[in-house]
């Protein structure tokens, strides 16, 4: 939990001081503020997800250093569901196939929680 706030926490940071490379690492194509369309509201969705990243990078430490077993719990389905809909978004053409790696570390990081939570209630059980 810990590792996966720290990095939320760095790539949000990234965003808001650089978000044409957390776009490129995100698999999108920065396009020069010269060349942005009137209206264009990249930049403004980018800073406030960017700092949602850094606030829920930052709960997600404050949780492991509290060993808050509940929070740990609510944030397996919520992850899978960000999977899902970050998978769809790819597969339906929403998104660039970059992205798809965004979804699998969610997918990745819920079934690595589920597992760690089963362990350590079958250790505590026995």
């Amino acid at each position: 939990m810990a590792v996966f706030g720290l990095l939320a926490t760095a790539l949000g940071v990234v965003g808001l001081v650089a978000p044409d490379a957390l776009l490129t690492v995100m698999g999108f194509a920065p396009v020069p503020d010269a060349r942005r369309a009137k209206g264009d509201h990249t930049l403004v969705f980018l800073t406030a997800s960017s700092m949602a990243a850094v606030n829920m990078g930052v709960y997600y430490v404050l949780a492991a250093l509290a060993d808050w077993k509940a929070f740990f719990r609510w944030t397996v389905p919520f992850r899978l569901l960000t999977c899902a809909v970050f998978l769809v978004a790819v597969v339906s053409g929403r998104a660039p196939a970059g992205f798809l790696g965004v979804g699998l570390w969610e997918g990745l990081g819920a079934v690595v929680t589920g597992a760690a939570l089963r362990y350590e209630r079958r250790d505590a059980a026995a």
